[in-house]
Order: C-alpha cells, then structure tokens, then sequence
C-alpha cells in the first residue's frame, strides 16, 4: 500500500441514489411511529412530524448537494467544514465521526439485524446475536476493500430489495388488508384529542429524523463518483424523494391498517417486547406468516444500512489523514482496489468494540446532538462559499437559496434547544466529546508543522 495511490471514480448515478437511499432506509421506518405516536396521541400530528423531517431533511441535502458538485472530494463535511470555517471545525466534525457517529451505527445496525435474525433462527452456531453481528461487520467490511465500485454495486442490490419491501407492505395492505378502515386515522390516545405541545411534537420530529438519518451520506464519497458535477445533486435529489414517497406510503398503511391504540402499543422503549408497528400492519394481509416474512426484511434493511455506512464514512478518517490531521497510515489507499482498506479495517475495528460493549445505543443518543451542530454548519457554508468563491461555476445551486438553507438552520437551532432541554446530560455529554476533540487537533496540528 502506499499514500500516493489515489482513488478512483467507480460509483455511477444509480450507485449514488443507492447509497442515499439505503443508507437512510434502516429499521427507523419499521419502528419509530409507535414512539412519535406515544409522543404526540394522535396520527396526524404523527404523519405531520414525519412530514416536518422529511422535508427538513430534503432541504438539508439540497444544500449539501451544491456543496458536493463543487467540492466533489472524499470526506463530504469534512472538505465542506474545512473551506468554509477552517481545520479545526472540520476535525472537531471528523473525530465525532470516527468515534462514535460511523461506528455506532455501523454497531447498531449490525446487532439489530441479528436481533431481527434471532427471532427466525438460533444463531447459537455463530456464537450468539452479538457475535453475529461482529461476523457482519468484518464480512461487510471486507467486502468493501474489494473496489469502490463492488461496494457500491452491493448497496444498489440491497436498496432495491428494501424498496420492494417497503412498497410491498404498503401496497399489501392497501389491497389485500383486512379489517383495514381509513376512520383509524381519526383516532387519538385516551384522554387527549388535541395538540400535545410543541415539545413532545419536537420530539417526535426527531425521532423521524433519525428514520431520515444518513441523507448526508453521499457527501462522504464524493471523491468516488462519476461526473459529481451532475450526479451529486440528481442522487441527492432522486433519492430523497423516493424516500419521502416511500415513507408516506408506508406509514399511511400503518394507520389504515391498525387502530391507534395497537399502534401506540407496538416496539418501543414503552413496549420493547410487542411486535413492531410494521408487522402488526402486515399480518392484516400475510397472516402468521408475516412474522417471519418482516424478520427477514428487517434483517435485509439493517444490513443494507450497514454497508452504506461502512462504504462511505471511512472516507472521512481518509481525508483527515491525507491532510495530516490523523494517523497518516488511514490515508492509504490499495494499489490493487483503489479504496482506503486500512480506515475501512480501523473503522471495522471500532464497530466491533462499540457492538461488543453493548453501549452504542447510548453513545449514539449522545451523538444526535452533537451531529445536527455539524448539519447546521455545514448548511451554512453554502452562504459562505457564494460570499468567498463567487466566481466558481455552479452547474447546480442550492433550490430556494437563500430561504430554504435558513430555514434549515433556523429549524436546526430550535431542534437542538429543544434537545437540551428534554436531554441535557446527553446533550452535555455529545458537546464534552467533541470538545475533548480541541487538544487532540493542536496535537497533529503540531506533527504536521
């Protein structure tokens, strides 16, 4: 291996659109409306704060998407933070992602799908569910040292598998349900018939927001993609509405199908041993069978998950070592497969430790807040980057620019007081961490001068 080594473009438009996709498609869409609808007590206010993340999240990316056709660069937020506000606020957002955002998620979706897999089979011949989930991470990882462009093939598979899943519970219910009633959407939780305030209705918007999460994603790969100019933003784009399409049909479905009070008593932190709301809609037209059946798609969507996530964010710890703000041995590239092995390796590695501790859920709680710091800066360094380069050729710009970008921020800002004051030691602990990040750059920032 060597440093010279240099990546290539591999990744095509439908490549791209897959990573978006199915990195945004985890277990969130199977899951979080039973908690959105303990939060808010009714299905409109639920399909309204799915409607709120969806396009706060679509505005995000459509920000991200100028950012990324003209710094079309491996490490996406990375490269975005460092034009725009300099070295250390693009370290400060890298350590976040090396040592907790990439690798628990990688860790969460890992254990996830083989909880889901558990439930089908004994997985006592891997050596238990957490000990399976250990055996995915490597087995993706590896699969991702083999060429961007095989990694990227994988995820397409994978993403339209979930598609089918997804648009086939939708579509199942809608015509095959039985005792299925649209009157279930007028439904509310005992006692309540109004709004339940603006911060269970925050709160509710972001746990759809963590549904929606891994929009950004594609940033990372930029470095990857063929012709980023015009594929960036058409992936960005395309993407984001066909999982606004998706979801909405999905949780429309969910309400057809159940009355509000076995949606409300469905998986979550309330009820973690019932059924998940996606499965209990299904058995209106699978039957006992459907089960099995959303086991095994969950199983699918959480993996697919995972590889998109192994695929892009070892990008991030490659561009800061390439940059000399990292150990520089993450800035190898194989001369063989053209993708960064080692960050893929170390980033494996962490995966594993996080999934071993059985911590990453919590360390991941404390992230969220820490992580929509970043997605508000980075969307502000579109107003930054047309002050300071507005001579570069902008082949797409940001759609409803300057309204819709402020929006973002301004919606961001509110989400995270909100998150403070429903979550103050998570989010007091997701701010120590990147802070504790501050002596670790002057540290490289002097092996480098």
């Amino acid at each position: 291996m060597t440093t010279k080594t240099s990546l290539i473009r591999g990744l095509t438009l439908t490549d791209g659109i897959a990573i978006v996709i199915g990195t945004i498609i985890g277990t969130g869409v199977f899951l979080k409306t039973a908690t959105m609808a303990q939060l808010v007590g009714s299905p409109g206010y639920v399909l309204l704060a799915w409607v709120v993340g969806g396009l706060l999240s679509l505005t995000g990316a459509l920000a991200y998407a100028e950012l990324g056709s003209i710094m079309p660069d491996a490490g996406g937020e990375y490269i975005y933070l460092k034009e725009g506000y300099g070295d250390l606020w693009a370290f400060l957002y890298g350590w976040m992602r090396f040592w907790i955002g990439s690798p628990g998620s990688i860790a969460a979706y890992a254990v996830g799908g083989m909880t889901f897999m558990s439930g089908m089979m004994d997985l006592t011949f891997l050596g238990g569910r957490t000990s399976a989930a250990v055996l995915m991470i490597v087995l993706f990882s590896l699969l991702n040292c083999f060429s961007v462009a095989f990694g990227g093939k994988i995820q397409s598979f994978m993403t339209f598998l979930k598609i089918l899943i997804i648009a086939g519970i939708a579509l199942g219910i809608f015509f095959f349900g039985h005792e299925v009633d649209f009157s279930h959407l007028t439904q509310h939780s005992p006692g309540q018939s109004g709004f339940a305030g603006w911060s269970a209705f925050g709160s509710a918007v972001l746990a759809a927001l963590w549904a929606y999460d891994g929009w950004c994603n594609l940033s990372m790969v930029g470095g990857e993609i063929q012709n980023p100019k015009r594929n960036v933003p058409l992936s960005f784009m395309i993407g984001m509405f066909a999982i606004l399409v998706l979801y909405a049909m999905a949780n429309v479905a969910y309400f057809y199908a159940l009355p509000f009070s076995e949606v409300i008593n469905s998986n979550s932190s309330l009820f973690p041993d019932a059924l998940p709301i996606a499965t209990k809609a299904s058995l209106s037209f699978l039957g006992t069978s459907g089960v099995a059946i959303l086991s095994l798609a969950f199983v699918f969507s959480s993996l697919g998950a995972m590889n998109g996530s192994i695929l892009t964010s070892a990008r991030v710890p490659y561009a800061m070592a390439r940059d000399g703000l990292f150990f520089k041995q993450l800035g190898n590239v194989s001369e063989t497969t053209h993708v960064p092995v080692v960050s893929i390796i170390v980033q494996a590695i962490v995966s594993i430790a996080l999934a071993l501790s059985g911590t990453f859920d919590q360390l991941t709680d404390y992230v969220v807040f820490s992580a929509w710091i970043f997605y508000a800066m980075v969307t502000s360094v579109v107003f930054v980057m047309r002050k300071k380069r507005p001579d570069i050729v902008r082949e797409y710009k940001a759609l409803g620019y300057p309204v819709l970008p402020a929006v973002f921020i301004v919606l961001g800002v509110l989400l995270l007081i909100n998150t403070v004051i429903t979550s103050p030691q998570s989010s007091l602990i997701g701010l120590g961490f990147i802070l504790a990040g501050v002596p670790v750059y002057y540290f490289f920032k002097k092996l480098k001068s």
